[in-house]
C-alpha cells in the first residue's frame, strides 16, 4: 500500500507472488498460518481477473490445509475476497471447500464458517441457499459441541431475519420441531433455544400457530433440565405472545411445572410465572 498505485500490482505479481506461492506450500505450519491471515489482503490491490486467476488456487489449497489455524485464517478473511470477485464468482470457487470446512474435525473451523453464513445467504439469495447450504445449517444444530450448536440457533435466526417468517415457516420451523421428539435431550433442548430465537423474528401469529404447542407439549419431558428450559422459553417468548395465549395456554403450564417434582424446575417455573407477570 506505501507503493505508488500504478507500481504496486506489477510488483506484487513479479516480485511478491512467486513467493506467496512458495509459502503456501511451507512445510512449517506457522508459516502458513501467518500468510493465511494476510494473504486474502492481496486480493483489492491485484483486482478481479488477477485474484481468479493467480489468488483463487492458493486460497483453495489452503482451505484444504492439514493445518486448522491455516483454514480459520483464510474463512476468516473471505469478506475481503467477496468483495473483490463478488459472492457468485467466490462460491463457485470455494463453495465445494467451504462445505466440506462445515464438517471439521476442528470445532473453531466449524464455529468460523457458521459465523461467515448468513453474509454467504444473504449474498447468494435464498433458492441457491436452500439447494446448497440449508441442510448444513440444521446438522450444526446436532453438533457434539455446544458452542457449535449455540451458534447454529443464532444463525438461524439471521437466517430469518434475511429471508422472512413465510421462509422459515416453510423450511426451518418443521426441522426444529421434529428436534423435540429427538432421543437425545441435549437436542430436545436445542429445540427450545432455537425457539426462542426465532419466536421474536417469526411474530405472535407463526409462535402461537407452530412453536407454541412444541414447547407446551415438552413440558411433559422425562428430563428435568428439558422442563424447566421450558419455563425459560415460554417467558423469553412471553412479550410475542398475545395476553389471552398467555392466560389461557402458558399459565396453567407454569402453574403445573411450579409444583413438579425437580426443586430446578419449580425455581424456573416461579421465575417465569413472575417475569410474565411483570
Amino acid at each position: 500500500q506505501n507503493l505508488d498505485q500504478f507500481q504496486q500490482e506489477p510488483i506484487i505479481m513479479n516480485s511478491i507472488l512467486p513467493y506467496v506461492k512458495e509459502l503456501v506450500a511451507d512445510p512449517n505450519q506457522h508459516v502458513k498460518s501467518a500468510l493465511a491471515s494476510v494473504i486474502m489482503g492481496l486480493s483489492p490491490i491485484l483486482g478481479k481477473l488477477n485474484t481468479i486467476e493467480h489468488l483463487l488456487p492458493l486460497f483453495l489449497s489452503q482451505l484444504k490445509d492439514e493445518c486448522p489455524e491455516v483454514r480459520l485464517n483464510i474463512i476468516s478473511n473471505l469478506d475481503c475476497v467477496n468483495e473483490v470477485i463478488g459472492i457468485q464468482q467466490l462460491s463457485q470457487s470455494l463453495l465445494p471447500a467451504i462445505v466440506d470446512l462445515a464438517e471439521d474435525s476442528k470445532w473453531r473451523v466449524r464455529l468460523a464458517i457458521i459465523e461467515y453464513m448468513p453474509l454467504l445467504a444473504g449474498q447468494l439469495g435464498v433458492e441457491f441457499f436452500d439447494e446448497k447450504l440449508n441442510a448444513l445449517c440444521m446438522t450444526w444444530l446436532v453438533d457434539h459441541v455446544y458452542a457449535i450448536r449455540e451458534a447454529a440457533t443464532l444463525n438461524l435466526k439471521k437466517l430469518v431475519e434475511n429471508f422472512g417468517a413465510e421462509w422459515a415457516q416453510n423450511t426451518v420451523i418443521p426441522k426444529v420441531l421434529a428436534m423435540s421428539r429427538d432421543t437425545n435431550y441435549l437436542h430436545r433442548m436445542t429445540c427450545l433455544f432455537s425457539i426462542n430465537l426465532l419466536a421474536p423474528a417469526c411474530g405472535p401469529d407463526i409462535t402461537i400457530r407452530m412453536m407454541l404447542p412444541t414447547v407446551i407439549a415438552m413440558a411433559n419431558d422425562s428430563v428435568p433440565n428439558v422442563r424447566f428450559n421450558v419455563a425459560k422459553t415460554l417467558q423469553k417468548i412471553g412479550p410475542v405472545l398475545d395476553p389471552n395465549c398467555i392466560q389461557t395456554q402458558v399459565k396453567p403450564v407454569l402453574d403445573r411445572l411450579n409444583v413438579d417434582t425437580d426443586v430446578d424446575v419449580k425455581y424456573f417455573a416461579s421465575e417465569a410465572i413472575t417475569g410474565i407477570a411483570a
